[in-house]
C-alpha cells in the first residue's frame, strides 16, 4: 500500500514539474525554478552564466517545498502504518506458531484455547482493529484493547504491554504473544476476552487442533 502511494506521489509530482503551463494558467505548484534565472538565459547569457543558472534550476527543484511535503507525507504514513503485509492464517499454521511461542499450557490453557480465542475474536486476521466508541480499539489477532494494553492515538491511556498497538497487527505475532501473556497472567486469565468465555470456555476444543502436523 505504501509503495503504490509512493509510487502515485511520484509520479504526480514528476509531471507537474516537466509539464509546461499556459499563459494563462496557475502557477505551477512544484517546479520551483528561479523566473529570473530564466529570464536571464533567455536574453541570452554566458556559457558560464547559462550553466550556473541551470544548477541553481536544479537545486530549485530539488528542494521544492511542495515535493519536500508530499516526502514528508509518505513518511508519516509510512509510520503509522503496520510495516508488513497482513495475514490471515490457517487453523493448523496458527496452532504450530503458538506452539513455537510456548502458549500450550501457558497459565493451565491448552493450545486448542488459545486457537480458539483467535477465531472468536479476529478469524485468525492479524491486521483486524476495531474501533470503539469512546475511540479505543481492539487490535490483531487476539484484539487486545488500547485502553489498557497498548499505546494508540488516545492520550494518558495505560500501557501495560509497554508497545504501540500498531505493533500488535505484524504477522509474526510476536509481540501480540508477548502481550498476551502478559494479560493472562492477571486473576481472570483467557477470561479476561469475552469471546473466550462465551465460546472456548468449558467446551470441547479438540476440534480445534485436530489434524494439525505438530
Amino acid at each position: 500500500m505504501i509503495s503504490a502511494l509512493w509510487g502515485a506521489l511520484l509520479i504526480r509530482v514528476h509531471s507537474s514539474s516537466v509539464s509546461s503551463p499556459s499563459v494563462s494558467g496557475p502557477p505551477r505548484l512544484v517546479s520551483c525554478g528561479s523566473s529570473q534565472s530564466s529570464a536571464l538565459s533567455q536574453s541570452g547569457g554566458s556559457t558560464s552564466t547559462t550553466g550556473t543558472e541551470a544548477r541553481s534550476r536544479a537545486l530549485g527543484r530539488r528542494w521544492c517545498p511542495a515535493a519536500i511535503m508530499l516526502l514528508a507525507l509518505v513518511s508519516l504514513l509510512s509510520c503509522l502504518l503496520p510495516s508488513s503485509e497482513a495475514k490471515v492464517y490457517s487453523r493448523c499454521e496458527l496452532a504450530r506458531v503458538l506452539q513455537d511461542f510456548g502458549l500450550d499450557g501457558y497459565r493451565g490453557y491448552s493450545l486448542a484455547d488459545w486457537v480458539c480465542l483467535a477465531y472468536f475474536t479476529s478469524g485468525f486476521n492479524t491486521a483486524a482493529v476495531d474501533h470503539e466508541a469512546d475511540g479505543s480499539t481492539n487490535n490483531g489477532i487476539f484484539q487486545i484493547s488500547s485502553r489498557r494494553w497498548c499505546r494508540n492515538l488516545t492520550p494518558n491511556a495505560p500501557n501495560m504491554c509497554g508497545m504501540y498497538c500498531s505493533d500488535l497487527l505484524n504477522p509474526n505475532l510476536k509481540d501480540t504473544v508477548i502481550c498476551a501473556m502478559k494479560i493472562t497472567q492477571e486473576p481472570q486469565g483467557l477470561g479476561y476476552w469475552e469471546a473466550w468465555r462465551h465460546h472456548c470456555q468449558g467446551k470441547d476444543l479438540t476440534d480445534w487442533v485436530d489434524g494439525c502436523d505438530f
